[in-house]
């Protein structure tokens, strides 16, 4: 007898629970996208979605702010809006280094095309942070993730 797996039973096998959250208009500022409660989760993928085009300069990047401990760059500062990103294009990243966070990419940033999910992140209790410098576009977050600790989660904030 075969057994045959739902498309979304097997995004959650692979991938864990997926949440998302938008950014609404982004602003000149710092926002909360998610919040990891209750112990350490693994970020199994990352990456956002514009909804409404960026057509303004924005140097934008991801960063997560542990309850105890550094904030760190989950992504280096990248102009987004100069070069307009357009609603249906996807955020995704490049390589990083030991000492480099991945470049944030997108079709208007990237020679070439798109790079990857942001994969295999692990995460103590705090939030995931995008930092906009630009006034205007929405991008959705999509993140997935399965707990690393009993009874952790990781929510739109």
């Amino acid at each position: 007898m075969s057994v045959i797996l739902s498309g979304s039973q097997l995004r959650t096998l692979l991938f864990g629970q997926v949440a998302s959250k938008s950014t609404g208009t982004l602003a000149a500022t710092t926002v909360a996208l998610f919040t990891v409660a209750g112990g350490e989760v693994m970020l199994t993928a990352l990456w956002g979605k514009v909804t409404t085009s960026i057509t303004v300069a924005n140097s934008y990047y991801l960063q997560f702010n542990p309850t105890t401990g550094d904030t760190a760059q989950l992504s280096t500062a990248q102009d987004i809006g100069t070069t307009d990103t357009l609603a249906g294009d996807l955020l995704t990243f490049g390589e990083g280094t030991a000492t480099v966070p991945p470049r944030m990419m997108s079709p208007a940033t990237a020679a070439g095309g798109y790079g990857h999910a942001l994969m295999n992140v692990p995460l103590s209790i705090g939030q995931i942070e995008h930092v906009s410098a630009g006034t205007d576009g929405v991008i959705t977050w999509y993140a997935a993730w399965v707990p690393l600790t009993d009874g952790a989660t990781l929510v739109a904030a």
